[in-house]
C-alpha cells in the first residue's frame, strides 16, 4: 500500500473532508498536525512547492495537493491505482 502524508490544521474542514475520503478508501495515512508551528509551516510550503494550504497530501512522496485535487482524482478514478 502507498505511504500517504497529510500536513493538517486543527480547525481545517477540508483536512476533515480529506480524511473522510482517505478512511473511505481504507487508506493507511500519517497526519501531521502544523497548528501554530511556524517551522512546520515552512518546512511543509518548501516541500509542497509553495503551497499554504492545508491539507497537503502527498502519496509515496508525490504532492497531490488538497482536498480539492484528492477528489479530483478519486472521481477520475484516478486514486485507487495511486493508493494500491
Amino acid at each position: 500500500m502507498a505511504k500517504v502524508e497529510m500536513y493538517v490544521t486543527q480547525t481545517c474542514p477540508y483536512c476533515t473532508k480529506a480524511k473522510s475520503l482517505l478512511d473511505m478508501k481504507g487508506a493507511k495515512y500519517d497526519v501531521i498536525d502544523i497548528s501554530g508551528d511556524d517551522d512546520a509551516r515552512m518546512a511543509l510550503v518548501k516541500k509542497a512547492d509553495g503551497r499554504r494550504t492545508v491539507p497537503q497530501i502527498f502519496i509515496d512522496g508525490e504532492a497531490i495537493g488538497g482536498f480539492d485535487d484528492l477528489n479530483a482524482l478519486n472521481q477520475s478514478g484516478a486514486l485507487d491505482a495511486m493508493l494500491a
